[in-house]
């Protein structure tokens, strides 16, 4: 671990054109790296969230409401791939219900919420340099949506992959672009400054920022949230979910005692004597959703204290340099989560909100369920369901149902009727007719090395 390194990647930032800010921070996570500090959180330092808020008993004062939502800007996480699914372009650009994509349903969140409360409510997006190209040609099918002095997306940045033996920075010569990495969604502040984002909405007197990822349809600009920080004057808001059993492995909220302010703690934070507090949903009962408000008067004044450094947690990510080359080299990517934040803002706070505001698409099995009829969408972009109790649960087999091309294959009529479902477990080669209806908990399987269609009309049941 040598000045060495931490020089060659400055030099390689500079040479890229990285901004200063970006640079300075980044300096700052390969020091903390070469220092082995890893953010450990232990039990002893923090006592469990009493009760907060629910965002059902907000206040819904009408004229409250629309002066709070005057004064907001949507910011969407933006820079994600489709790599997962075997996409190679912007996640947000997948057809995800009715033929229309992430980006098209929040177009249409938008524009109608600007209808109702006659309000601007900019939408921004933060991009990748793989991502800017084919969103700003979907959402260019959207008259209005851009806002007159105002950018419509602003980039992360891109800092070098450190090689895992000495943090000098990783060379890729089959593809050069692979020796590059996002910092974290954690980079959005520090993208914000960076780009002159932040002063443009300050400018034009914006003064929260609603921001969420692209893949979360659920999170939609609430002016009841949006007025309860302007009444309490609330410079960092984050809304919660009460944790269930199948979140136990998942990050937290907690007070930490020293201090008494918020924080979030994850898996990697947990030393292994505290695993089954951490595990405790009755203990620590809620998550964070990666919805969170933010007052931008208040975050250009700490990143101006900071010289643009929050100083929020490490995440030290190990990969090799290709991510789908396990032989290629061992590197280390340097990353941050933007939720952390919630302990550098003294008097953030959090807000308790149903799962309805929580429905990200991380897999094909999330996408299986939000294309089916368990969710409608209206013309205003909104989600609702009829499906009673917790959304089915659906797990299909990855070696067929993984990647989106294969998954559509099997599903050539489109999916099942799941309004009735409780659980569909997928096995094998597996493919539906039109109009299949699945009702209460149902396992299906495929003979080895063949291919089981389920006909067309048939209803499945336990």
């Amino acid at each position: 671990m040598s000045e060495a390194g931490l020089r060659q990647a400055q030099e390689k930032m500079r040479a890229a054109g990285t901004a200063d800010v970006a640079i300075r921070v980044f300096t700052h996570y390969y020091r903390l790296l070469e220092s082995g500090q890893h953010g450990t959180i232990r039990e002893d330092d923090i006592e469990p969230v009493g009760d907060l808020p629910h965002l059902d008993h907000l206040d819904t004062d009408p004229a409250a409401l629309r002066a709070a939502l005057a004064e907001t800007v949507v910011i969407k996480l933006n820079g994600g791939l489709g790599t997962s699914m075997g996409v190679t372009g912007p996640k947000s650009a997948l057809p995800v219900k009715d033929g229309l994509s992430f980006l098209d349903i929040i177009a249409r969140q938008i524009l109608s919420t600007r209808r109702k409360y006659d309000v601007p409510l900019p939408l921004v997006l933060m991009n990748s340099f793989r991502t800017t190209e084919e969103s700003r040609q979907i959402l260019s099918e959207y008259d209005g949506l851009a806002i007159d002095g105002l950018p419509l997306d602003f980039q992360q940045n891109m800092e070098p992959k450190l090689l895992a033996d000495d943090l000098t920075p990783a060379e890729w010569e089959p593809d050069p672009e692979l020796a590059w990495c996002p910092p974290g969604h954690g980079d959005l502040f520090t993208a914000l400054v960076a780009s002159g984002t932040l002063d443009a909405l300050r400018e034009h007197g914006f003064r929260h920022a609603f921001i969420s990822n692209a893949d979360n349809l659920g999170a939609t600009a609430d002016p009841r949230i949006a007025a309860w920080m302007a009444e309490h004057d609330v410079p960092f808001g984050m809304e919660v979910c009460r944790r269930t059993r199948s979140d136990r492995k998942g990050g937290h909220v907690a007070v930490r005692k020293s201090d008494g302010r918020l924080i979030l703690r994850d898996s990697a934070q947990v030393a292994a004597e505290d695993t089954k507090y951490f595990q405790d949903v009755t203990r620590h009962r809620t998550f964070n959703t990666n919805n969170l408000w933010i007052d931008l008067d208040r975050l250009a004044e700490l990143m101006e204290g900071h010289d643009g450094i929050l100083g929020l947690p490490i995440i030290v990510n190990r990969k090799t340099v290709d991510p789908a080359d396990p032989s290629s080299p061992k590197v280390i990517q340097l990353e941050t989560g933007m939720g952390t934040a919630i302990e550098t803002f003294e008097g953030s706070q959090a807000v308790l909100v149903d799962r309805s505001r929580f429905k990200p698409v991380k897999t094909t099995n999330d996408l299986l369920v939000l294309r089916s009829d368990v969710y409608e969408l209206d013309e205003a972009g909104d989600l609702t369901t009829t499906h009673e109790g917790d959304e089915p649960y659906v797990d299909l087999d990855p070696e067929y149902f993984k990647i989106l091309a294969d998954f559509d294959v099997r599903f050539p009529a489109g999916p099942p009727s799941l309004v009735r479902a409780d659980r569909l477990e997928v096995r094998g080669d597996v493919a539906f007719g039109k109009d299949v209806v699945v009702v209460g908990d149902v396992e299906l399987e495929a003979p080895a090395g063949e291919r089981r269609v389920i006909p067309d009309g048939a209803e499945l049941r336990a």
